[in-house]
C-alpha cells in the first residue's frame, strides 16, 4: 500500500512539474476580481470545427490551426456573396468583349432580339436591347442616346451611377451624357451634356428600344441613328461607332461559380482604383489575398479552403435566391411570387441595415440596378416577380404542364410578359421556342371571355393553347419571371394578384 502511496505522489509531482509555475494552483492574490464565467475560456470547447483546447486561454497549436482554417473559409465564402456585384459585371463587359464589342468603342445590339444561345443573367425577350461597356481610365467619354429609350449605367460594383432614356435626366429626349473618370482633374465641356460621376473606371451599360406594332427592324434603325459612343477627346471629330449583332449569338456573360471567381474578382480590384469600394469590402478582399497591386497567388492549403469556400458559397446563393427564409422577399403573403427588391429599395437597405442576404440574392439572379426597377412609380418603369415553385410549394418541373392566370384587368400601361430561365445559368430556358417566353403585344396571345388571361407551361402545348403556351423541358427545373411594363396602381396596393402557377397533372 505504502508503494502505491509513493507511486501515486511520483506521478503528482511529476505531472506538476510539466506545467508552469504560473499554470499551478496559487495563492488568492490580495487584489482579485470576481470574475463571472462568461468571460472565461474553458480548457477544452466543444464546436462545429471540433475541440478546441486552451491552457488558461492560451489556444494550442492544433486549435490555432483550426480556427485559421475556419476564418480563411469563412472569408472565402463571404467574399462569393459580396463580390458578385462585381465579378458580374465584369463578366459582361469581358462577354461583351468576346464578340468584337470593344469598351469605348463598340455597341451590341439584339436586332432580333435575344434567345437562349446568349447566356446573360434573367433577360428578356420582348424588347431590343442595347449594350455596352465604358472604361474610363484614360479620361471621359461621351455616350449620345436616342429618344424613348430605357436603361441603366452601374459602374464596376453595379452600384448604380444614372439613368439614361425614360427615366434618366434626358426624359426620354435623347441627348448626350458624359462619365467623367473618379477624380479627374481636367476641365470639363461647357456645351450641354448629362454629366455622371461614377466612382469605377469600368462601367456598364444598357438600355431597351421599345418594339412599337411588331416593327423590331424600325426600333433598331432608331438605335444605330441616335447612339454613339467615343473619348471625349475625339470629340471633335468622333471615329464611328461600331454595331455588333448580338442576336443568337452564343457567349456568355455570367460569373464563375468555382474558383476561378477570385480570379475574376482579382481583376476588378486591379483595374480599379484602390478607393473605389468600401474600406471593409476592400479589407475582406484582402484577408483572402486578393490585395491591389500583389499578385493573387493562393498556396496549396488556401486553394483548397477557397474551393470548398467557393462551392459553399455557391451553394448559399443558390439558397437565397430559390428557398430564401425572409419572409420579405414574398410579394404577396399567400402568393409563391417574390420580389428581389426586398423592401423597396435597389441599394437594399432597410432602416439603416444593409441587408446583405437580399444584395447576394439579387446579383447572383439578375443583371442591372437602377431606382426604377425598385421605386417604380405608377405608369412609369417597370415592376417584376418571380417564381420558382408551384401553388403547392413544389419546385417547377420542366417535365409537367403549369397553368398561371392573369386576373382582367391587367395592371400594365404599356404591357406585360413572362419569361423563363434555366435553374443553372439563370439565364433563358434552352428550348424549341426562341423568345423563351411570351408578352401582351404577341397577336397570338388570347384573353378569356372575363378579360383574364392564362398562361401554360410545359413540354407541349395544350390543345387550342398553342399562342397562350410557353415550352419547358423534361429534365430540366425552371423558372420565370413576370414583368409588368407602366405598371399601375392595383400593382403597388396589391388589390391585383397573379394566380398561382398550377400544376395539372
Amino acid at each position: 500500500m505504502t508503494r502505491v502511496i509513493q507511486m501515486a505522489a511520483l506521478a503528482w509531482l511529476l505531472a506538476m512539474a510539466a506545467v508552469p509555475a504560473w499554470g499551478q494552483a496559487q495563492p488568492q492574490p490580495t487584489y482579485s476580481a470576481k470574475v463571472p464565467p462568461s468571460i472565461v475560456t474553458p480548457d477544452t470547447v466543444q464546436t462545429r470545427i471540433g475541440t478546441l483546447k486552451f491552457f488558461d486561454g492560451l489556444p494550442d497549436l492544433a486549435t490555432v490551426q483550426k480556427v485559421y482554417d475556419n476564418l480563411d473559409f469563412a472569408r472565402g465564402v463571404e467574399t462569393f456573396l459580396s463580390g458578385l456585384p462585381a465579378s458580374s459585371v465584369r463578366a459582361a463587359c469581358e462577354g461583351l468583349d468576346s464578340v468584337g464589342i470593344k469598351r469605348n468603342q463598340g455597341i451590341g445590339i439584339t436586332e432580333n432580339l435575344m434567345d437562349a444561345r446568349s447566356l446573360f443573367l434573367t433577360p428578356n425577350s420582348t424588347t431590343v436591347y442595347v449594350m455596352m461597356c465604358v472604361d474610363l481610365k484614360d479620361g471621359p467619354v461621351v455616350l449620345q442616346v436616342p429618344p424613348g429609350v430605357l436603361g441603366p449605367v452601374d459602374d464596376a460594383y453595379f452600384r448604380w451611377v444614372t439613368d439614361i432614356g425614360v427615366t434618366g435626366p434626358d426624359q426620354g429626349k435623347g441627348g448626350k451624357y458624359l462619365f467623367v473618370p473618379p477624380g479627374y482633374p481636367g476641365d470639363l465641356p461647357k456645351e450641354d451634356y448629362f454629366v455622371a460621376k461614377p466612382r469605377t473606371h469600368g462601367n456598364l451599360i444598357f438600355f431597351r428600344a421599345f418594339v412599337k406594332d411588331g416593327d423590331i427592324a424600325a426600333a433598331v434603325k432608331g438605335v444605330k441613328e441616335g447612339t454613339r459612343l467615343y473619348p471625349l477627346s475625339a470629340a471633335a471629330n468622333p471615329p464611328q461607332t461600331v454595331f455588333v449583332n448580338t442576336s443568337s449569338k452564343q457567349f456568355n456573360t455570367i460569373s464563375s461559380n468555382d474558383s476561378h471567381f477570385f480570379e475574376e474578382l482579382n481583376a476588378v480590384i486591379q483595374a480599379e482604383p484602390a478607393d473605389a469600394f468600401d474600406p471593409e469590402t476592400v479589407g475582406l478582399f484582402a484577408s483572402i489575398g486578393i490585395k491591389k497591386g500583389r499578385p493573387f497567388a493562393p498556396d496549396t492549403r488556401m486553394k483548397e479552403i477557397l474551393t470548398d469556400a467557393i462551392a459553399v458559397g455557391n451553394a448559399t446563393a443558390r439558397a437565397l435566391v430559390f428557398a430564401s427564409r425572409d419572409e420579405r422577399t414574398k410579394y404577396y403573403p399567400d402568393r409563391q411570387w417574390s420580389t428581389f427588391f426586398v423592401g423597396g429599395s435597389y441599394l437594399f437597405m432597410d432602416n439603416g441595415e444593409m441587408m446583405l442576404d437580399a444584395r447576394s440574392l439579387f446579383f447572383y439572379y439578375g443583371t442591372g440596378i437602377t431606382p426604377a426597377m425598385a421605386e417604380a412609380k405608377p405608369g412609369t418603369g417597370s415592376t417584376y416577380a418571380f417564381a420558382v415553385r408551384d401553388s403547392m410549394g413544389r419546385y417547377l418541373d420542366g417535365a409537367k404542364t403549369y397553368k398561371v392566370t392573369l386576373p382582367g384587368p391587367i395592371p400594365a400601361k404599356d404591357f406585360w410578359s413572362f419569361t423563363v430561365y434555366d435553374e443553372q445559368t439563370r439565364s433563358m430556358l434552352e428550348t424549341d421556342q426562341k423568345l423563351a417566353g411570351l408578352d401582351s403585344t404577341h397577336s397570338t396571345v388570347k384573353a378569356n371571355a372575363d378579360g383574364s388571361v392564362t398562361v401554360w407551361f410545359g413540354p407541349k402545348a395544350p390543345s387550342g393553347q398553342e399562342g397562350n403556351w410557353i415550352q419547358t423541358m423534361p429534365g430540366k427545373g425552371w423558372n420565370t419571371l413576370l414583368r409588368l411594363y407602366g405598371p399601375l396602381q392595383p400593382w403597388f396596393d396589391k388589390t391585383w394578384k397573379p394566380g398561382d402557377l398550377e400544376r395539372v397533372d
